[in-house]
């Protein structure tokens, strides 16, 4: 009798325990939880703001290749990763954002469309199969943004590039900006040539992507309704220009400033005069609204750097050197944190100036964006004049063992570098929303991307990211303030160490059978040159009974060996695909059930005591 009360109550528990489940996935439809280590599926408070402050219905549609990424699970798992994400971003915007996910299958409309949307196909193999791994969105207005290819190199800033896709859908309008510049960056007049010179590439670039609107420097105040303010090289502006920029920025404008203490382009007070351009002032600043942001740049200095100088070339016929205030950002000179900066490779500058924080100053947090190594040291400015040879001014540097600031953001609270000026209507304070670059050089041409004539069209080839950069930059402050706000994600990629010894032990096999064929390879073609050697040069053309059977065979090795490749590979995925399903199986089924028995097994055993405790 008590083996059946066991029984019976181990049955119900087991019943219990199975309507619980099934009652939990009805009662908590739609309930999240997120228990990654990084949030990596909880949305920032930036990316809610945007999705929840839609005032139009945007379609957002996910173009995957299902089919072909069968024998990728990388690939499966990260395509995975953007479809919840997209779909915890669809939750938060109650009902404003619908989703459709897609498979543009070869000769299909859907891979049609794909193709027209721009989106980039990414071959998998010989055979023509392609990979589609991008987004589409749309507004009720017809508007059209593109995500042409997910890489997961980029999936630090996938919710950044979602929400801005979002944000900029439901603002269709292109955004104006000011544009206020010491240099030539629309052309001017090349007066040793007699010709005009063209339009730099960066000022190009912006042309296209938003509604520039110049200004001349010596204006007395900034036109009404900008969105953003672009300051490059700013000599000589008025006070009262100073001024109308001081508030636009207090009162909500957004500022991407390039200052130099030694602009290399500065074409002098008089541009018709090439003399005078050796003889100008070439240093830029704003010093008062630095000084009010709490940061300065010393324009008689520039950084010199050692261990990031590039080679150039100082005189035709001569062997570059290294030149200290020519240098090539990469790396970890390039914070990784900012969406600005953390995408890209290389950003080549020229005698930069160094941002340093001012003292006790209780102005805007500063964020780095771009510095130099730690071999770099300060230099006069008056040097660059000066020295014809590079190599003088290696021998000059004083090394201090710091990285200095070359490029920042400053965000927070400022107050007016003006006091005296805001009367009655005046802002006296404000939240300061800008990016300073110390450095003008960067934005011309010959530091970053070469010019090529093809069939009357000029071509540009970037062996560089300036460009990206100044794009990137203004297109981050022309964001509202939530997407300004969004930083880069950690990413699901974890180290699995099961997972990485199968797919070395993969790798060694499939490195032997390359080697191999490989051998084979040019055994083979050895074998083929000695029997046309040995024919002469009559009949060259035809191929001897010997050389066709030759052939065939390495014909047909070479068809073994592709498919030996093919299978460690589909062993490859299906070890680590095997491996995942055990992981699932375990979390989803094992731990559950363990629980389960763990519950049953101690009130088995305080039942059994009871009833012990209960015996006369």
């Amino acid at each position: 009798m008590k083996n059946i009360y066991s029984t019976s109550a181990l049955a119900v528990l087991a019943v219990l325990f199975i309507v619980l489940a099934m009652l939990s996935g009805i009662v908590f439809k739609g309930w999240r939880l997120d228990l990654t280590e990084n949030n990596l599926y909880t949305l920032s408070e930036g990316t809610v703001n945007i999705a929840e402050s839609l005032d139009q219905e945007i379609r957002l549609r996910l173009y995957f290749s299902d089919s072909a990424s069968e024998d990728l699970p990388q690939i499966r798992s990260y395509a995975e990763r953007v479809w919840e994400l997209m779909q915890e971003l669809a939750a938060q915007s109650e009902g404003m954002i619908e989703l459709e996910r897609i498979d543009p299958e070869p000769f299909s409309e859907a891979e049609d469309d794909a193709a027209r949307y721009g989106l980039e196909a990414v071959p998998l193999n010989q055979a023509g199969d392609v990979l589609y791994l991008g987004i589409v969105g749309t507004n009720a207005v017809d508007g059209l943004e593109v995500l042409p290819f997910l890489s997961p190199n980029r999936e630090a800033f996938l919710e950044y590039d979602l929400a801005r896709m979002v944000s900029t859908l439901s603002s269709p309008d292109l955004p104006r900006v000011g544009l206020i510049s010491g240099l030539q960056l629309s052309g001017g007049f090349d007066m040793q040539t007699g010709q005009r010179t063209p339009s730099w590439a960066v000022y190009d670039q912006w042309s296209e992507l938003f509604d520039l609107t110049p200004i001349e420097p010596g204006a007395a105040e900034l036109p009404p309704d900008l969105d953003a303010l672009v300051v490059v090289h700013p000599k000589n502006l008025s006070d009262d220009m100073m001024f109308s920029i001081d508030q636009f920025v207090l009162g909500g404008g957004r500022l991407l400033a390039f200052v130099d203490p030694y602009a290399e382009a500065d074409p002098g007070d008089n541009p018709n005069d090439p003399a005078s351009r050796f003889m100008a002032e070439r240093s830029s600043t704003l010093g008062p609204l630095f000084e009010a942001w709490g940061i300065a740049m010393d324009t008689e200095q520039f950084v010199a750097d050692l261990g990031r100088a590039l080679q150039v070339t100082v005189q035709q016929g001569q062997p570059p050197v290294r030149h200290p205030a020519i240098l090539g950002l990469t790396g970890s000179d390039l914070s990784e944190r900012d969406i600005v900066t953390g995408d890209l490779n290389t950003v080549n500058v020229a005698s930069a100036g160094a941002l340093e924080n001012l003292e006790e100053s209780s102005g805007p947090t500063v964020e780095w964006l771009m510095q130099s190594s730690e071999r770099s040291g300060l230099l006069a400015t008056e040097r660059l004049r000066m020295a014809a040879d590079p190599s003088a001014l290696i021998d000059e540097i004083g090394l201090d063992d710091r990285r200095y600031t070359l490029a920042a953001r400053l965000t927070g609270e400022a107050e007016t570098a003006f006091p005296d000026r805001i009367g009655d209507v005046g802002r006296a304070s404000g939240i300061v929303n800008a990016i300073v670059v110390a450095d003008t050089d960067l934005l011309a041409d010959n530091m970053w991307v070469q010019r090529q004539s093809f069939l009357g069209s000029v071509i540009l080839n970037p062996f560089a990211d300036n460009g990206a950069l100044a794009v990137n930059a203004l297109e981050n402050l022309l964001g509202n303030a939530d997407l300004i706000s969004i930083r880069s994600r950690s990413t699901s990629t974890r180290t699995f160490d099961l997972v990485e010894d199968l797919r070395r032990q993969a790798e060694a096999r499939l490195r032997e059978t390359e080697q191999r064929l490989e051998a084979e390879l040019r055994e083979t073609e050895n074998r083929l040159t000695q029997l046309q050697q040995g024919r002469g040069d009559s009949d060259m053309s035809i191929l001897t009974p010997e050389q066709e059977a030759e052939i065939d065979r390495f014909m047909e090795q070479r068809l073994e060996i592709r498919q030996q490749l093919r299978q460690v590979r589909r062993e490859l995925d299906e070890e680590i695909e095997a491996l995942g399903t055990r992981i699932k199986i375990i979390n989803i089924m094992l731990v559950p059930l363990l629980v389960t028995i763990i519950a049953l097994f101690v009130a088995w055993r305080r039942r059994r005591q009871q009833h012990g405790a209960n015996k006369p």
